[in-house]
């Protein structure tokens, strides 16, 4: 019996592809820069049974014409609001996805940030670059303190969570607004409003998946709501934020900094004007980077594209409907 065909949209490590070669006729495009493109991915997509997909890929349903004999998707993220999960569960397609492996790692990634804000540390370390520091200044480059700060988080799922359970050794006060009516109890956290966040917050925190709910979630209004000396950290999908008007309350004094590891569009072009502003430190995608955890996500992308070839459930998946 043949091998299904699988086609993986990026470079990968060997030890994954030789996962997927024992079991697939695995096709691999070849290179991390540019992002494989649309023509290829549909050629692709036409003889694969297996697609193991990066977020840069849009999965709609003029890819699932193209791929006749497909059987299942395995996103390599936490997040997969570029698939059309719907169109996807209508065809019986299983979408897989990889949570959880980098909950701590992202978490620390955006406690990272805050504290690079709050202390400006990316703005310290241009001062010496651009031979400005002269002397021991009192009262330069002075931030925040975040011990016995307030931090807001809007989303608290498993990243949210694990940001408050950090934020609690530095002794921070931690509110929290969620779209969802009943998310888990987390300890020492409050559930507020968003206004409520959004007023009473030094830090604010964004930890929610891409919805057309939590599109913009943080606008021209909603950035009028902070304090002054307010920061902003993002490091869910770039779209929650919207760039523009941050730009402008950024420019223009609404709040203090901003911290971003994802950014609309994405990537940001090099003469973005939110590169220009010293208050935004902007970081490329990297919150789940760590060595291990990628490994982790890609093994998990892995095992859920087999599961599927073999027919079996998905270990974690989007859309388990495709089941019943």
């Amino acid at each position: 019996m043949p091998k299904p065909k699988v086609f993986v949209t990026r470079k990968m490590p060997e030890p994954i592809v030789a996962m997927l070669r024992g079991e697939c006729e695995v096709s691999v495009w070849p290179q991390d820069e540019p992002p494989v493109p649309r023509d290829v991915l549909l050629r692709e997509a036409r003889e694969a049974q297996g697609l193991y997909t990066m977020l840069t890929e849009k999965l709609d349903a003029e890819l699932f014409d193209a791929a006749p004999n497909l059987k299942v998707v395995s996103q390599m993220a936490v997040g997969y609001d570029n698939i059309d999960v719907r169109e996807a569960t209508r065809r019986r397609i299983p979408v897989g996805y990889t949570p959880g492996v980098l909950t701590d790692t992202t978490a620390d990634f955006a406690f990272a940030l805050l504290m690079a804000a709050a202390r400006r540390i990316v703005e310290g370390a241009d001062y010496i670059r651009q031979g400005r520091w002269q002397t021991w200044i009192p009262f330069e480059l002075t931030g925040q303190d975040v011990h016995g700060a307030t931090l807001g988080l809007i989303g608290m799922g498993r990243i949210g969570s694990a940001v408050a359970k950090r934020a609690r050794g530095f002794d921070m006060r931690v509110l929290y607004y969620d779209v969802v009516p009943n998310p888990p109890a987390v300890e020492g956290a409050t559930r507020v409003s968003l206004d409520e966040v959004l007023a009473q917050s030094d830090f604010v925190s964004v930890h929610t998946p891409l919805t057309p709910e939590t599109h913009h979630i943080v606008n021209a209004r909603t950035l009028k709501q902070m304090k002054r000396t307010a920061v902003l950290i993002n490091t869910s999908r770039g779209p929650t934020v919207d760039a523009a008007a941050l730009y402008e309350a950024l420019k223009g004094g609404t709040i203090a900094y901003a911290a971003l590891d994802v950014t609309e569009p994405e990537p940001l072009p090099a003469d973005h004007p939110l590169l220009a502003l010293p208050n935004c430190t902007i970081t490329p995608h990297i919150a789940s980077a760590s060595v291990a955890t990628r490994m982790n996500m890609a093994t998990l992308a892995v095992k859920n594209l087999l599961a599927g070839l073999n027919g079996e459930r998905l270990p974690h998946c989007a859309n388990p409907e495709v089941y019943e």
